[in-house]
């Protein structure tokens, strides 16, 4: 298919407007998109147009019933010139389980690597170079029929956009154990990346950041007594010399950084314990001293520092991140497979040849 996408080209490049030393997460967006349609029961050819404002109904189904889904992913220039998009084979079979989850159309595997390929061939220029940076890729598929009644959409639109983004957090992070508002429940939509799961954390979020957090911890929805997932991030700790994190339920995202930290630190031969985490168990690890770190992880932060964890009232504050720890240690080494210092033993990347 790739060879047969059509593409159209912008008549002028914003890139030099670009300050690409100082690029705010998600502020800027490339010069293309890729632009498929749904109807008649197919997913039509994609094209690569300019990127701008599309021509929509107010009565369009997304609007009113919130079918509408996205990915995240990152693409990083190599030490060889080359790109290289990160594990797009597994953002694939996750965006078709979000899709299949909210009941939407999956996109076909071709279709979908050709149209990003394309889309990354024709802004290859927009990927940045410095350390840190990389272009983040935002997939995106919403009900575009134009109907009011509650309805399962016949017509859908698949969008790709990408944007040349720096670290999505500064420093470490001070979060809050949310006991109050849930994030999802377990048989509900937390296990797809859909948009009204990110709408209905926005007020537990902010209510956080005025008591002086940055996010939330979100626990389950029946107790509040075990941890799920961060508020853009899946959580990790080192435990008892173990690496913890809460086994996957239908209330958690199956995080594409989550999985690949795992593989990584069974290559490093720290030990993996994937299994419900409760309260209990962090207060028992912070006043025992064996709790000694906790990040979150995510496409977006890839490994975010965790500081301090507001439990019950208080905080409880984590031991300074060091060079040896083993968030920094797996970060440097994902790092390092992205840009092809190191071995893909496990054959992550997605290479685009540049001629």
């Amino acid at each position: 298919m790739a060879a047969s996408i059509p593409v159209k080209k912008a008549s002028s490049s914003r890139i030099s407007q670009i300050d690409f030393n100082n690029l705010e997460f998600g502020k800027h967006i490339a010069d293309h998109m890729s632009i498929a349609d749904y109807n008649k029961a197919k997913w039509h050819t994609p094209q690569i147009i300019p990127y701008g404002d599309l021509s929509m109904s107010p009565a369009m189904l997304s609007l009113h019933y919130g079918q509408a889904i996205f990915e995240g992913m990152k693409a990083y220039k190599m030490n060889d010139g080359n790109l290289s998009i990160f594990r797009i084979h597994k953002h694939h079979e996750r965006l078709n389980k979000s899709l299949s989850r909210m009941c939407m159309p999956e996109i076909p595997h071709d279709l979908f690597i050709d149209a990003l390929s394309t889309l990354l061939e024709t802004d290859r220029a927009w990927v940045p170079q410095k350390d840190g940076s990389s272009l983040y890729i935002r997939p995106l598929v919403f009900a575009s029929e134009a109907r009011l009644g509650v309805k399962v959409s016949d017509e859908y639109k698949f969008i790709i956009m990408t944007s040349p983004v720096g670290p999505y957090y500064s420093k470490p992070l001070r979060v809050k154990v949310e006991e109050h508002y849930v994030r999802a429940a377990e048989g509900g939509t937390g296990v797809a990346k859909c948009a009204g799961n990110y709408g209905g954390a926005f007020l537990p979020t902010q209510q956080a950041r005025e008591q002086g957090f940055d996010q939330v911890l979100w626990t389950d929805a029946r107790d509040h007594q075990y941890i799920d997932e961060a508020g853009t991030m899946n959580i990790m700790f080192v435990l008892d010399g173990k690496l913890v994190t809460p086994q996957l339920t239908s209330a958690i995202l199956d995080g594409v950084t989550r999985d690949s930290i795992i593989t990584l630190a069974n290559d490093l031969g720290l030990p993996v314990d994937e299994r419900r985490v409760s309260l209990t168990d962090l207060i028992d690890g912070f006043n025992k001293g064996t709790l000694t770190e906790a990040f979150g992880t995510g496409t977006a932060a890839i490994v975010a520092p965790i500081a301090v964890i507001h439990i019950h009232g208080k905080d409880y504050t984590l031991p300074k991140v060091g060079a040896t720890s083993f968030q920094q240690r797996v970060k440097q080494k994902l790092h390092n497979i992205r840009i092809g210092a190191e071995p893909d033993v496990h054959q992550w990347n997605h290479i685009i040849k540049i001629k």
